[in-house]
């Protein structure tokens, strides 16, 4: 009873421990969702993953996959992501009264996606998992003073997924699985705004209604170039979601699964903050550069709460995974994302005023996977898959804060087993796309500027893990 008792703690202080860790990690991922959930699947591209049941993942996977584990199990792993992202300069135009700026440096940089699971039989029927992972995710930014600064400097998505469940052995070659997840999101985003060409545009507005002498427009705007505003919003919320899977025996050596995961609504509430610059010395245009400096402030610039509402998508997998012949294992996967749910990016205040919205119209996605295990021996096993990623990103819709594309997985994997209960994983994967071009002036050149050429996106993922089995 001792050593039960010591197990269990250890296992609760390793999730209390990993759920920290999520919290302040950060993740980039394909659009925003993130594959990387497990690292056994990242050697195979993440083929077959609702049928493959190979270690506890599967109740991220496919709870359903847990019939199959007759001792308890502990994974733990995590994934080193390292995207890099340029951009290419090809006819883009500077906002009013500002210079055009650099290209922005490389968006890319190393984040990380732990996760953790436990699977625990409790009879030959039925067995509990628990799981906790990041399943979207994004960062990008952008150097500071970049041509596309106006449309987005960093984008940053934080998600944390606790996901228990359960499944149930309805025959000895059927089984279902269920689950519920809980999961928090926190977001920033920021980006400068032309403060230079809201000031001009509130002196035209104020000489039009007799407030300031017309002829003090002009030499106004000369004195005030390139005055920009650092824009910061910033939310959370939780939500609420389930899945469920099936897992098929078709023979010993072959199974079919299939899984569906919901969608999750968020109200993500949080704030907007504005630092706006001093202006520079204007002589006898002084007093009225204050009045409009502070007429922009009060009336549009100004720090306030924001919400903003969101669906993620829903996911379904459809999975085969097969022994060929003795040494040799073949899987394959589809997966469909409806993320059709995200129609735009809107932030409202308190008060009601849109302070900011973008459209998004994203699509609905396929993406395709196929993968194989080869057994070198009783200890040795090593991976390899592909797969094509499409994006949900439409071209006239695309914006720096997620310049996606189709992608191409090429997947490498090893398994080494230190004994019968003891096995580390370790995985890599190159992620590559074409050229995604833009055109994009945000609906206004004067105030967002026009940015115009094409991004170059490339990823590196490493993974470790390791597997205990009680």
């Amino acid at each position: 009873m001792q050593s039960n008792h010591f197990r269990r703690t250890r296992v609760a202080a390793a999730i209390a421990a990993l759920a920290l860790a999520l919290g302040a990690g950060q993740a980039f991922g394909a659009a925003f969702a993130l594959q990387e959930q497990s690292v056994s699947g990242l050697g195979n591209a993440y083929a077959g993953g609702a049928a493959a049941a190979e270690d506890a993942s599967t109740v991220w996977n496919n709870p359903a996959g847990m019939s199959r584990f007759a001792t308890a199990q502990v994974v733990t792993g995590i994934n080193i992501i390292t995207p890099s992202l340029k951009f290419n300069n090809n006819g883009s135009l500077p906002a009013f009264n500002q210079p055009l700026g650099g290209n922005g440096g490389d968006a890319g940089g190393s984040n990380y996606v732990p996760n953790m699971y436990v699977v625990v039989p409790i009879n030959q029927q039925f067995a509990f998992g628990l799981g906790i992972g990041a399943p979207f995710g994004l960062v990008t930014e952008w150097d500071d003073g970049w041509m596309g600064r106006y449309q987005g400097i960093k984008s940053d998505v934080k998600t944390i997924n606790i996901n228990p469940a359960l499944s149930w052995k309805i025959a000895p070659n059927f089984s279902l699985g269920v689950g519920v997840d809980y999961q928090q999101i926190k977001a920033t985003f920021t980006s400068n705004v032309n403060y230079s060409g809201a000031l001009a545009q509130a002196a035209q507005q104020a000489a039009a209604g007799g407030l300031i002498p017309p002829q003090s427009v002009t030499p106004f705007i000369q004195a005030t170039p390139g005055l920009d505003s650092f824009a910061n919003i910033n939310g959370d919320d939780n939500a609420w979601g389930w899945d469920i899977g099936a897992i098929w025996d078709i023979t010993p050596d072959m199974r079919v699964g299939a899984h569906y995961r919901s969608s999750l609504k968020y109200d993500i509430r949080g704030n907007a903050s504005f630092d706006n610059p001093t202006l520079p010395p204007l002589g006898p245009l002084a007093p009225i550069g204050a009045s409009l400096s502070a007429a922009v402030n009060a009336n549009a610039l100004y720090n306030s709460g924001v919400t903003s509402s969101i669906e993620l998508p829903s996911i379904t997998n459809v999975s085969f995974f097969g022994r060929v012949a003795p040494k040799w294992d073949v899987m394959a996967d589809i997966q469909f994302t409806n993320w059709s749910t995200i129609k735009d990016l809107t932030f409202v205040r308190t008060n009601g005023v849109t302070l900011q919205s973008t459209p998004e119209n994203f699509k609905d996605v396929w993406r395709f996977s196929v993968g194989t295990s080869y057994y070198l021996d009783n200890q040795w096993k090593f991976r390899a898959g592909v797969a094509y990623d499409q994006s949900p990103v439409q071209t006239v819709d695309r914006t720096p804060r997620l310049p996606d594309a189709n992608r191409t997985w090429l997947s490498l994997g090893v398994q080494y087993a230190w004994d019968p209960k003891l096995k580390f994983d370790g995985g890599f994967t190159y992620i590559w796309g074409g050229t995604p071009s833009i055109n994009q002036n945000a609906g206004s050149t004067a105030q967002y500027g026009l940015l115009s050429g094409d991004f170059k996106p490339t990823v590196t993922i490493f993974g470790l893990s390791a597997t205990y089995s009680f």
